[in-house]
């Protein structure tokens, strides 16, 4: 199934060649291109498509058009691409809405890869990223966020450990031996207990109530 994909970018040249490279192996077809928050909006609204991959410092600002899509629900998922690595741009794009945060540098493949996952629903921060915004939001005064992590079950815990490792639900559900759609299940309830939008948000949680002890928890 091809992905239907919304590209936002304000450089023209950076922005053809993004075009270029997610087209080239069938895998994706860009529905529409934009330079500006405004035009985003307006386009994720007509063309509906799978994600809408937007850049951080286009006009009107990357992190007002993640809001208004992730708000309006006009694209499946919404994911940032940008050069930015400022800490309270990473967590307000997560906080707006957005499912996945990459850095321009990666391989027009490691992209492909990510948005695949993206698509179908899968988190991706990198975990340099994801550490500098722990700290961040740690020091950025009280969590946002509940995290009740005493009402989840030892299975819960288990499988939110292995997601705020950066593992996928194929991957923790192999090292459980547990089927995905299992995983799955589990991750849509523990996301629901903890009052977490989305994969990234539940495992930053963990990581500030359980740091990186591997046995800790509730």
């Amino acid at each position: 199934m091809t992905i239907r994909i919304l590209v936002a970018d304000d450089h023209p040249i950076f922005r053809d060649g993004l075009v270029t490279s997610l087209e080239e192996t069938g895998e994706f077809r860009v529905v529409a291109t934009a330079s500006s928050a405004d035009e985003a909006v307006r386009l994720a609204d007509q063309k509906r498509p799978d994600i809408a991959l937007l850049d951080m410092s286009m006009p009107g600002g990357g992190l007002n058009a993640v809001k208004r899509v992730a708000a309006a629900g006009t694209a499946g998922q919404v994911a940032m691409l940008t050069v930015s690595e400022k800490d309270e741009n990473v967590a307000t794009a997560l906080r707006n809405g957005a499912i996945a945060y990459i850095l321009k540098g990666v391989s027009a493949r490691e992209l492909r890869s990510v948005l695949k996952g993206v698509a179908r629903g899968e988190a991706h921060i990198s975990p340099e990223l994801a550490s500098k915004v722990l700290t961040f939001m740690s020091s950025s005064g009280p969590a946002q966020i509940a995290s009740p992590l005493d009402d989840l079950t030892k299975r819960e815990e288990d499988i939110l450990k292995l997601v705020a490792q950066g593992l996928s639900n194929k991957e923790a559900a192999a090292a459980l031996n547990l089927q995905e759609k299992t995983v799955k299940h589990y991750m849509t309830t523990i996301m629901g207990k903890l009052h977490a939008r989305n994969r990234v948000e539940a495992a930053l949680i963990a990581h500030k109530a359980w740091g990186s002890d591997d046995d800790g928890g509730a």
